[in-house]
């Protein structure tokens, strides 16, 4: 991860300064489209011509498992095309606005300093992954959600086999449908006794007609795993990032008090690390025109993320970590309507936490020699299987 290093996203660059849109060969043996440019990206992301529905013939789906599911997905806001997607989008975005994720820093802030005074308190080596990486998120999304969060060993595992590429479809079903059942109870609690959460709202928009149960309870499944897995991945990747980039480690840390420079460094790493790495997808419904090549209808649309957060157009030396660079035109959410919903509450999370693990320990360090750390790449985000620090 030092600008010495081979980048790790070298295949996309070379593709893209090549061939800006050009044929690949996935796991099913079809050939979608790959979009490389930050500017095609930007472009196609936000054309109608453009549709997300999974159900359609020659979709570009990223694993077996989801080729065989997608079916039976109830409509959702990741699989769904405006007006339908405005609609379901109206029924949560409420909770993930900036003003009401603002509201939640002083809490995130408790959780984050007491999760590093246990650590502290503790022995170590320590795995930072398991103990910072993945119960600051999952503590907020439960939260927010009306989740338990002493359930988070079963909807982790849940969540794990949901997105990873190695999961069979027949093992995929039963684990969706455990989550399912589990959500359906929770939101028929949430029906009867309302509290202040997600789940209670959308329970009241169920019971006033405006959307189904089934239709809250897919969304709260996808709101809980997204809710978790991304942020997990890059508090822990971003920590060992900038364990190898000392000097941008030290100036954050000297800087951590400037709420400006936290935000933009957050926005800084999440360029670099890119980490949703199987893409964004999409399928033609109308001829598409780009660079001299007709995108017909019916193709499938992948676009590699990796290759507009490193595009040098974008991103001047991109393959080199910079903190102080203006790094917020990145794709690490997407881009256009289906953009994360959870971007701002990431933000603010990444930003707590980059701007306290390393000021409150400024000797962490690596317990281990890098060529030991495992990276986990199985699912729609890389991350760590865990990231031993020491200080």
């Amino acid at each position: 991860m030092t600008r010495q290093a081979t980048c790790p996203f070298a295949p996309a660059a070379a593709i893209r300064d090549a061939e800006p849109v050009s044929k690949v060969r996935i796991w099913d043996g079809s050939t979608p489209w790959l979009v490389t440019r930050h500017a095609d990206q930007r472009d196609l992301l936000n054309d109608p011509r453009l549709s997300i529905d999974e159900k359609k013939p020659g979709y570009p789906h990223m694993t077996k498992a989801r080729a065989a599911i997608a079916p039976h997905i109830p409509e959702l806001i990741t699989n769904t095309d405006p007006p339908e997607h405005t609609r379901l989008r109206r029924t949560v975005n409420a909770p993930f606005m900036v003003k009401r994720v603002e509201a939640l820093r002083p809490q995130i802030q408790r959780v984050i300093d007491g999760l590093i005074d246990d650590m502290l308190a503790g022995p170590h080596p320590v795995d930072l992954v398991q103990a910072i990486g993945l119960p600051v998120p999952t503590l907020v999304i439960t939260e927010i959600l009306g989740v338990p969060y002493a359930d988070h060993a079963f909807f982790q595992a849940a969540s794990r086999r949901a997105i990873s590429h190695d999961t069979d479809p027949d093992d995929d079903a039963p684990s969706g449908q455990a989550l399912g059942e589990y959500l359906g109870e929770l939101l028929t609690q949430k029906i009867a006794a309302p509290a202040d959460d997600v789940l209670s709202e959308m329970g009241a928009r169920v019971t006033a007609g405006e959307m189904t149960f089934a239709e809250a309870v897919t969304m709260g499944s996808a709101i809980l795993i997204a809710g978790h897995e991304t942020s997990a991945s890059m508090i822990s990747l971003g920590t060992l990032a900038l364990l190898r980039s000392p000097e941008q480690l030290e100036l954050l840390r000297t800087r951590s008090d400037d709420p400006k420079f936290v935000a933009n460094a957050a926005e800084e790493l999440l360029r670099y690390l890119t980490i949703v790495h199987s893409g964004i997808r999409r399928i033609a419904v109308e001829d598409i025109e780009l660079h001299d090549t007709v995108i017909r209808a019916g193709d499938g649309v992948i676009f590699e993320l990796a290759g507009a957060n490193y595009d040098p157009a974008a991103f001047p030396d991109p393959e080199r970590l910079d903190l102080t660079r203006p790094a917020r035109s990145h794709h690490a959410f997407g881009y256009g309507a289906h953009q994360c919903l959870g971007q701002s509450l990431a933000r603010v999370e990444l930003q707590v936490v980059y701007s306290t693990l390393y000021r409150r320990i400024p000797t962490l360090a690596l317990a281990v020699p890098f060529e030991e750390v495992e990276f986990a790449m199985e699912g729609v985000a890389y991350g760590l299987k865990s990231l031993p620090v020491t200080w």
